[in-house]
């Protein structure tokens, strides 16, 4: 009988235990800033880029909750174990769950490698190591504190900015994802 108790309550607290700590999206279902706090209690430790694995900077990171479903998370990682030729590059790492525009870029749901670089450019690339696109980034001198990754949002309301440092690039839910 005792057996049956403790398998019961067993199941009961596995079945109210959630699988990973999420911030709950607003009753009005509009999207959220994470901090990198919140934003890195999500992400995994380490993270998977061209063959290898790489630390993540939790407090580096950052991320939007679009919905309860849909999540954009972007953190820097140590990039110690890759060339210098990768390491120009791949300077942080960004999962995203929903399709997301970035200028007249649209990036399906997935994971991929990012990076600042020189002549004020934005870099995307696969898992794979591939680039992907480049666009151009902004420099915001009216920040009041930079950090080496933040996600803030854009004046506009309607979209968000990833900044490393000054530099960001404008990013928003892509129409047919939005919910």
């Amino acid at each position: 009988m005792l057996r049956h108790v403790f398998a019961a309550a067993l199941l009961t607290t596995l079945a109210i235990t959630p699988l990973r700590s999420v911030a709950q999206a607003p009753a009005d279902s509009a999207p959220k800033l994470l901090n990198a706090t919140e934003a890195g209690a999500i992400l995994p430790p380490s993270v998977f880029f061209r063959g290898q694995s790489a630390t993540i900077q939790a407090r580096n990171s950052g991320g939007v909750q679009f919905s309860k479903d849909a999540l954009l998370l972007a953190a820097l990682v140590d990039t110690s174990g890759y060339s210098s030729a990768v390491q120009q590059k791949y300077q942080a790492y960004l999962i995203t769950e929903s399709a997301i525009d970035i200028g007249d870029h649209r990036l399906a749901p997935g994971a991929y490698g990012f990076g600042f670089i020189a002549n004020d450019q934005f870099i995307v690339m696969d898992i794979g190591g591939h680039d992907l696109f480049t666009r151009k980034s902004t420099h915001d001198a009216n920040l009041r504190r930079p950090m080496p990754l933040q996600v803030l949002p854009a004046p506009s309301g309607h979209s968000w900015r990833l900044y490393a440092g000054r530099s960001f690039v404008e990013f928003a839910l892509a129409p047919s994802a939005a919910r």
